[in-house]
């Protein structure tokens, strides 16, 4: 395997990735995630969401992670949603968990992972959520990394050819990031 660098965009380096995130982001669409899109998936029409998702990092409501390979390559994204309710500040959601098929297999998403847990904790954030297709590839890695299964909602959403699928939701309990002395 090449090697892998997971980092933080910045809103500036989001907007200037935003043809990046949309080639990822139509491979798994096509591919057959189940990540809120239908196939085919227009590029202008991933290109907007991704531009959304830019305006939203300026915004600091969210955390965009990617993984670079050793060409500086996006090969896999991630998302920690950090603006939540009034009531709900130290909770975040992770969404658009998602890696390039031809790099699947690697330790990316275990990598992006691992990055979900440190940025979180660095933005005061000890309950995470999120939720994925249950039966998938992804329920294995989740599960790896620490995460607890709440519960199963069957024909919760659709596949990206109109079948319906379940979705399964896991949490993960942070310990607080440590003080500087």
């Amino acid at each position: 395997m090449s090697e892998i660098e997971v980092r933080r965009l910045s809103a500036k380096e989001a907007a200037a990735s935003l043809d990046a995130l949309a080639n990822i982001l139509i491979d798994c669409v096509e591919n057959g995630a189940s990540v809120s899109f239908m196939a085919p998936l227009a590029r202008e029409t991933a290109l907007a969401f991704w531009q959304q998702i830019a305006n939203s990092v300026a915004a600091n409501e969210r955390i965009l992670l990617v993984a670079e390979d050793a060409s500086g390559r996006i090969v896999g994204t991630v998302q920690i949603v950090t603006a939540q309710p009034e009531n709900q500040p130290h909770r975040a959601d992770v969404a658009k968990m998602l890696v390039l098929s031809a790099a699947r297999k690697q330790g990316i998403g275990a990598r992006l992972m691992h990055a979900v847990d440190m940025h979180a904790q660095q933005a005061g954030k000890t309950v995470l959520v999120l939720d994925t297709v249950t039966g998938g590839d992804a329920e294995r890695l989740y599960e790896r990394a620490g995460w607890q299964r709440a519960g199963t909602v069957p024909n919760y959403a659709l596949m990206p050819d109109g079948r319906f699928c379940a979705t399964t939701f896991y949490y993960k309990q942070l310990a607080p990031a440590p003080r500087e002395a």
